[in-house]
């Protein structure tokens, strides 16, 4: 893995992470007003998800293999 490539996974890896902060913020937002949109909160937190995972394999391939 190259230094820009790297450099692009870090990127790529904190902009995942502000994202599934600012997921938290709308849900909590959304859950304060009831009643609210169920359907609306099961899609957002299905994203918050998705990101998790994106996340993750973001972090994995940053890791150095290792070997046990």
């Amino acid at each position: 893995m190259n230094g820009n490539s790297r450099k692009e996974l870090i990127e790529d890896l904190e902009r995942l992470k502000q994202e599934h902060r600012d997921m938290d913020d709308v849900i909590a937002r959304l859950q304060e007003h009831a009643p609210f949109d169920q359907l609306q909160l099961v899609r957002l937190k299905k994203k918050k998800l998705m990101l998790k995972d994106n996340m993750n394999k973001l972090e994995s391939r940053l890791l150095p293999d290792i070997i046990a």
